[in-house]
């Protein structure tokens, strides 16, 4: 029996599944880690001066802005529920009957005595006609009026404006109304004519709240009250019209000098 030892396989070493046949004994290499992430660029100092501009311009609108809004509120009182208004022309109808020949289009101009329409009265063989008359000059803002058709005595046909004669109606809260005086001046501010100056007065300041004076007064039976603000509205006369065309209605934003 010989003494030199047998190798068996198992004594033999393994490599890995799949490995590369290599020398005995070798190990398998240890897997790559991830590759490292490249360092991250900083913002460039052109990028840094940009937004260094734009914070900077920021802050100086917002500071300008509530400066602004400061200085407004110590020196105005302002509000934008405001319109500008006029004395209503109203064109009734002298007498029952047909309405004829009738001239009351919206944005006609009317004058004083002149004749809008007739109104033929029914009279049995012989139908007489009564010349239906403007009572002022104005322009006519709301047309009622349909030719052929019957109308009573009375029935409003048209409502018109005096040009001439138009003011603004603002509503002042009740808070700020003890700082308003008649004969205040005003600044105007027409969104259908922003870039033109206007100016104006205070001529009335009325003696009671806007709900007082609505048609259907808000009342409270429930029990369950809330305090609500009112408004006061307060007229103000334009010092120059400079020639616009200022129709009832256009939305204006105020700003009232306090004393």
């Amino acid at each position: 029996m010989s003494d030199t030892a047998t190798t068996t396989p198992a004594d033999q070493p393994v490599g890995a599944p799949g490995a590369e046949p290599g020398a005995p004994g070798e190990q398998p290499a240890a897997d790559a880690g991830p590759a490292e992430a490249a360092p991250k660029k900083g913002m460039s100092r052109k990028a840094r001066v940009r937004l260094f501009v734009i914070v900077g311009l920021a802050l100086l609108v917002a500071i300008a802005f509530g400066i602004r809004y400061l200085v407004d509120t110590s020196n105005y009182v302002t509000t934008d529920n405001a319109q500008v208004d006029g004395n209503q022309i109203s064109i009734n109808a002298p007498t029952s009957g047909t309405l004829l020949d009738w001239h009351g289009q919206v944005g006609a101009q009317l004058h004083q005595y002149g004749a809008v329409g007739r109104i033929e009265m029914q009279g049995g063989y012989v139908q007489p006609q009564m010349v239906v008359r403007a009572p002022a000059d104005g322009t006519v803002a709301v047309d009622n009026g349909v030719p052929g058709t019957f109308v009573q005595q009375g029935t409003q046909l048209a409502v018109a404006y005096d040009a001439q004669g138009v003011f603004v109606t603002a509503r002042v809260d009740e808070t700020d109304v003890d700082e308003v005086r008649v004969g205040a001046p005003v600044k105007l501010d027409v969104d259908a004519f922003p870039d033109a100056d206007l100016t104006g007065h205070v001529s009335e300041i009325q003696t009671g709240s806007a709900g007082v004076f609505s048609a259907f007064p808000q009342s409270n039976s429930s029990g369950n009250f809330q305090k609500v603000t009112q408004v006061i509205p307060v007229r103000i006369t334009f010092d120059d019209t400079q020639g616009l065309a200022l129709a009832p209605g256009m939305n204006v934003t105020v700003k009232i000098h306090r004393p």
